[in-house]
C-alpha cells in the first residue's frame, strides 16, 4: 500500500553530509541529545535540548510511543570451512527456520555459532535473504545470551557492538520483542521526562510496530514513487486507540514518536471503519503528497538520503523545509542517524 503515485525524481531527495557527524555512540544521558524544532507551517526553526521537549507540547496533546523491543539478532560465527559467518536474522517463517542477511554463503553450508549452536544454509528466498535452518526450533533464549544488537552498518564501520549497546539500542519503554532495528526516535526519552509530560497533561499512548527490512531498505528506483514497502507487523490495543481518539476529539495534537508510529497510525486511519484499534501487517509507504489523517506532530531523527524515513519526514514537513533544516543541522554539527540528535516537527 502506498500514497498516491506520481513522478518523484529520487535525485530531489539526495544530499551530501559530513561523514564525521554520523554518531557512533549515543548521547548520555539520553535526554541530553540536541533537538531541532521545525514549524512546518512557516519553516521557522529553533535549537534546544531534548529535555526541553515539554516547552513545545501542551496539555491535551497525545504522545504515541512504539513499545517494540529490538531482538539481539546479529550472530557472529564461522562456516564449517573456517571462514567467518555474520548473520542478521530477519524473520522466522516456521520454527527453526530463519531468513537472514549475510554475504558469501552457499546452499548446503554448515554454520557454527558460540554455545554449540549450528545451522544449515538452505538457499536464498525471493528477497535475496538466506534461509538458515537452525538446530534449535526456538532461538529466543539463545539470542538473549549470545546474540548481538543489530547496529546499522554505518555505526559498525566505526565501532564493534558492545555490552552497553544491548541496553542503549533499546528504548526504555520497549516491551514486546520483535524488531530488527530500533525505533530510534524513542531513544531520547527518560522515565523522568515521560513522567513530567504526563503531569503536565500530555497523554502517553503506546502501540507496537516491529521494525523489519521495510523500514530501512533503501530506495533504489529513480522515481521515488515507484518504491514498494515490505510489510511489517503492528498492533494498537483498544484502550490505547481510545486515548488517541479522546485527544483528537478534544483538539489535542497527535505527536508520533518516530516514523514507525506514524505509519501505524496512518495505516489504521485507512481502515474501512476509520481510525481505531487493529492488528495486521502494514506496507504503507509515505512520501510527499500523502494525506495525513491522524498525525499532527512528529519526533524523528536525522535520516539517510534515499531512505523511506526521510521520504516520510519530507511528506510531513515539506521537502524544502525539511532539507533546509538538515543543512542548518549540518552547519551546527548535529549528530546524525540512529544514535544521533532529534527533530520535532509541529
Amino acid at each position: 500500500m502506498s500514497s498516491t503515485r506520481s513522478a518523484l525524481p529520487m535525485s530531489e531527495f539526495d544530499f551530501d553530509f559530513p561523514e564525521e557527524l554520523v554518531a557512533s555512540a549515543p548521547a548520555e544521558p539520553r535526554d541530553s541529545s540536541r533537538l531541532l524544532f521545525l514549524d512546518r507551517s512557516n519553516g521557522r526553526r529553533e535549537h534546544a535540548s531534548f529535555r526541553d521537549l515539554p516547552r513545545y507540547l501542551r496539555a491535551g496533546d497525545c504522545l504515541v510511543l512504539n513499545r517494540s523491543r529490538v531482538l539481539l539478532c546479529r550472530l557472529r560465527g564461522k562456516k564449517s570451512s573456517g571462514g567467518k559467518a555474520d548473520l542478521l536474522l530477519v524473520d522466522t517463517p516456521e520454527p527453526g527456520l530463519w531468513t537472514a542477511l549475510s554475504s558469501g554463503l552457499k546452499a548446503g553450508q554448515r554454520l557454527e555459532f558460540p554455545g554449540g549452536l549450528g545451522a544449515c544454509v538452505e538457499g536464498l528466498n525471493s528477497e535475496g535473504e538466506y534461509l538458515c535452518r537452525f538446530d534449535l526450533p526456538d532461538l529466543a533464549s539463545y539470542l538473549e545470551q549470545h546474540g548481538l544488537p543489530p547496529l546499522p552498518p554505518y555505526i559498525l564501520k566505526r565501532k564493534q557492538a558492545s555490552a552497553s549497546d544491548k541496553e542503549r539500542y533499546q528504548t526504555l519503554y520497549a516491551r514486546e520483542p520483535g524488531s530488527i532495528a530500533a525505533p530510534t526516535a524513542g531513544l531520547h526519552f527518560t522515565p523522568e521526562l515521560l513522567e513530567f509530560l504526563a503531569r503536565e497533561g500530555v497523554t502517553i499512548a503506546t502501540l507496537t510496530l516491529h521494525v523489519g527490512r521495510g523500514t530501512f531498505r533503501p530506495i533504489t528506483a529513480d522515481d521515488a514513487a515507484e518504491h514498494n514497502m515490505l510489510p511489517e507487523w503492528y498492533r494498537l490495543e483498544p484502550a490505547q486507540a481510545e486515548l488517541i481518539n479522546q485527544a483528537r476529539l478534544a483538539g489535542g495534537r497527535i505527536v508520533a514518536v518516530g516514523t514507525t508510529v506514524t505509519r501505524t497510525l496512518e495505516t489504521l486511519a485507512r481502515q474501512p471503519g476509520g481510525f481505531g484499534p487493529g492488528e495486521g501487517r502494514s506496507d504503507l509507504y509515505i512520501f510527499p503528497g500523502f494525506d495525513f489523517r491522524v498525525v499532527t506532530g512528529l519526533i524523528t531523527n536525522f535520516h539517510l538520503p534515499r531512505s523511506t524515513p526521510l521520504m516520510l519526514a519530507c511528506a510531513f514537513a515539506g521537502r524544502d523545509k525539511l532539507l533546509e533544516a538538515y543543512q542548518e543541522a549540518f552547519q551546527k554539527r548535529y549528530r546524525l542517524y540512529s544514535y544521533g540528535d532529534a527533530m520535532l516537527i509541529l
